[in-house]
């Protein structure tokens, strides 16, 4: 699209990205005058759109919710999102595959030949989760947070009493959801898995956030995914050489640190939540490796050599 639409659509876009704008900071971002943004705010009218205004030096301009969705209009980075974000629906988790292919097709239908052009362009599948969370769950989870009332809610096993909790964060990863929350019955902080969550209507009071054990729910969840309280590193950190050219270990080293000493060998610094855990993951490459540190790592070496070699004798 060239011209006034083009325009009108990128004034559109900057609408739906803050709450107000100033109508001369507007004009200097479409790099129009203030007029021209006064007369694009009316055609944006005459096409549905709800867009308040203020009088004054400083007056300006917000997009208000109406009742009715308006003819939608897409650029082309908000084009290839949708067509990312919708067919990546499988791999997040969340059981509404059905509903997001008839939205995308519903989207494709307004969109610019051009822009469902490029739209259709974009074809992959998606890995199917094997745990999934019913939409539901995660809109009446969501609210909990938002409106900050304590959650009651059925986990795993029904036929216990309900639990009590209050939500603080959802986190999405590797294709499940989490929510971080401050359990009232145990009086700590726990991670639940919302595919195993099921909420209880009614739910409870509202409750006042808590500061979190860690900057964000993101660190709090990776640190205990890592095996350690709050801070987001492994427990057991060591460092050791490898017989091996780094290009062989660094497609398998996670978030562990690679350098190449050698066109045959590298030193890896890798974690782990023990220090028999970090040597399996080294035994993994099946290669010779030496233990650079530290001490406690090396002193595991000899009591795991022991035991393989305990496994490999004859059962009695």
């Amino acid at each position: 699209m060239v011209g006034s639409s083009s325009r009108m659509l990128a004034l559109l876009s900057l609408l739906q990205t803050r709450r107000s704008w100033p109508g001369h900071v507007l004009a200097a971002r479409l790099s129009v005058t203030p007029r021209t943004v006064r007369r694009d705010v009316g055609r944006l009218r005459d096409l549905g759109y709800k867009i308040g205004s203020t009088k004054g030096p400083d007056g300006g301009y917000r997009l208000v919710a109406g009742s009715e969705l308006p003819p939608l209009l897409f650029d082309d980075e908000q084009a290839v999102a949708i067509a990312v974000a919708l067919q990546g629906v499988a791999s997040s988790g969340i059981d509404n595959a059905d509903a997001s292919a008839r939205a995308l097709a519903t989207a494709r239908q307004v969109m610019p030949s051009r822009l469902r052009h490029r739209a259709d362009g974009i074809q992959f599948t998606a890995t199917e989760q094997a745990t999934r969370v019913d939409p539901k769950v995660l809109e009446a989870v969501s609210t909990s947070i938002r409106d900050q009332r304590i959650l009651r809610f059925d986990y795993g096993n029904r036929d216990c009493p309900p639990r009590r909790a209050e939500p603080h964060a959802l986190v999405a990863r590797t294709g499940r959801w989490y929510l971080v929350a401050w359990d009232l019955d145990r009086d700590d902080w726990r991670i639940l898995r919302l595919d195993r969550l099921v909420p209880r209507i009614p739910g409870g009071g509202p409750f006042t956030p808590r500061p979190l054990p860690a900057p964000d729910a993101r660190s709090f969840l990776e640190a205990r995914a890592k095996g350690a309280e709050t801070e987001n590193q492994w427990p057991c950190t060591g460092e050791i050489v490898i017989d091996l050219p780094v290009s062989e270990v660094a497609p398998w080293i996670g978030d562990g640190e690679v350098e190449e000493l050698t066109d045959r060998s590298c030193r890896i610094v890798v974690g782990s939540w023990s220090w028999t855990g970090l040597l399996a993951f080294v035994l993994r490459f099946d290669a010779p490796f030496t233990v650079v540190g530290p001490e406690q790592l090396r002193e595991t070496v000899g009591p795991l050599a022991r035991r393989l070699d305990a496994a490999t004798a004859a059962p009695k």
